[in-house]
């Protein structure tokens, strides 16, 4: 059977249940969860339920008992990490007394995260060959408080007035690939370093 007829043959018969977990069942979907992260760091969203269920020890009906489609196990491993960054964001923008700094920490923050997971770069470059579309919400939120801490920065002349979210989102995706690279040949943060320096004043 292909994957994507168990996914629709799974989800058509689950049935959604507000009961907890029991603690064996709670064990195993951290478990699954666990290995799936790591193997969306370094796969994308191409990765099997087989390989997942494989390497967390259980059995590929129990992967797909907790998460009934690879876009539901996509969503919790992935969407959960941007609501984290949302949520720094909004922090930064609201307590840091610098904002250069806070950009430029964010900015860093960023790229190191996403140049580790190659799924969170797909999910914000909108890939259209992912499993999933970050919600239209969430993306949102994302861009605003990320362009508030872009408008705070260029407000305070410590980002060039002529760059906008769009020009600073193209870079994020191309610096945590290039970050990426760059740790391979162990000269991590290079890639960062080189864009924020292109980013300030001249």
């Amino acid at each position: 059977m292909q994957y994507r007829d168990y996914d629709r043959a799974v989800s058509d018969h689950a049935a959604p249940t507000t009961r907890p977990l029991r603690a064996d069942a709670r064990r195993n979907r951290d478990q699954v969860l666990a290995v799936a992260r790591e193997m969306l760091s370094t796969g994308g969203s191409s990765v099997s339920f087989d390989e997942i269920a494989r390497r967390a020890g259980v059995g590929v009906g129990t992967v797909y008992r907790h998460f009934p489609t690879r876009a539901a196990l996509f969503e919790a491993v992935v969407l959960g990490r941007i609501e984290k960054f949302v949520e720094r964001a909004r922090t930064l923008s609201a307590d840091s007394a610098v904002p250069g700094d806070a950009f430029r920490d964010y900015f860093a923050y960023l790229v190191g995260d996403i140049a580790l997971n190659q799924a969170l770069c797909e999910a914000l470059d909108g890939d259209p060959g992912t499993a999933l579309s970050v919600p239209d919400q969430l993306r949102s939120d994302f861009v605003e408080w990320f362009d508030r801490l872009l408008c705070q920065a260029k407000e305070a002349a410590e980002v060039r007035a002529d760059v906008d979210i769009a020009d600073v989102l193209d870079l994020l995706i191309g610096a945590a690939v290039a970050e990426r690279r760059a740790r391979l040949r162990a000269a991590p943060n290079r890639s960062i370093a080189v864009v924020l320096d292109g980013l300030r004043p001249r």
